[in-house]
C-alpha cells in the first residue's frame, strides 16, 4: 500500500487521471505481481521433501548430530548427491550451483547466459525437484537399514 501511496504522491495533476478508484486498483495489482515475480527462489535446504512434510534437505543431509554414524551416512549422501547432480541435464546442473553454490542471482546468471531469468528459475527447480526425489529415496533407504 506504500508504494501505491508513493506513486498516487508522485502524480503532479490528479486531475489527468480519469478514474482514481480504478487507477489506484491498476497500481496495486502491478506492485504485487512486481512483488511476486522479484521474491527469491527458495533455497534448496529449505525445501521440503515429496510425499514428507517434516523434512528437509538439511534433516536428509543430517546437519545436527556429529556420531560416527551419521557422520559416515552424511558422507554417503553427499556422494550420492554429487553423483546425482552430475545426472542432471547441463542446463539444470549449472544454473543449481551457480545459483546455491556460487550464489549468483538469477539476473546475473541471466546476463552470463543470455537466458530469460524466468527460464533459470525453472530449470533450477526441476532440478531442485530431481534432487531431493533422487535423495529422499537414499535416505529412506539408509534409514531403513
Amino acid at each position: 500500500m506504500q508504494d501505491v501511496w508513493l506513486q498516487l504522491s508522485r502524480v503532479g495533476d490528479l486531475d489527468q487521471i480519469e478514474e482514481l478508484g480504478a487507477w489506484l486498483y491498476k497500481v496495486a495489482r502491478s506492485k504485487i505481481i512486481d512483488q511476486k515475480r522479484k521474491r527469491k527462489a527458495e533455497s534448496v535446504s529449505s525445501l521440503k521433501l515429496e510425499g514428507n512434510d517434516d523434512n528437509s534437505l538439511d534433516d536428509i543431509l543430517f546437519v545436527e548430530p556429529n556420531t560416527p554414524e551419521t557422520e559416515t551416512l552424511r558422507e554417503l549422501m553427499w556422494e550420492e548427491f554429487w553423483i546425482a547432480l552430475d545426472e542432471l541435464p547441463p542446463e539444470q546442473k549449472d544454473v543449481f550451483v551457480w545459483n546455491e553454490f556460487d550464489d549468483l542471482t538469477f539476473d546475473e546468471i541471466a546476463k552470463r547466459t543470455g537466458e530469460n531469468p524466468k527460464t533459470l528459475i525453472s530449470r533450477k527447480r526441476y532440478a531442485v525437484q530431481k534432487l531431493r526425489k533422487r535423495l529422499a529415496v537414499m535416505r529412506d533407504d539408509y534409514l531403513q537399514d
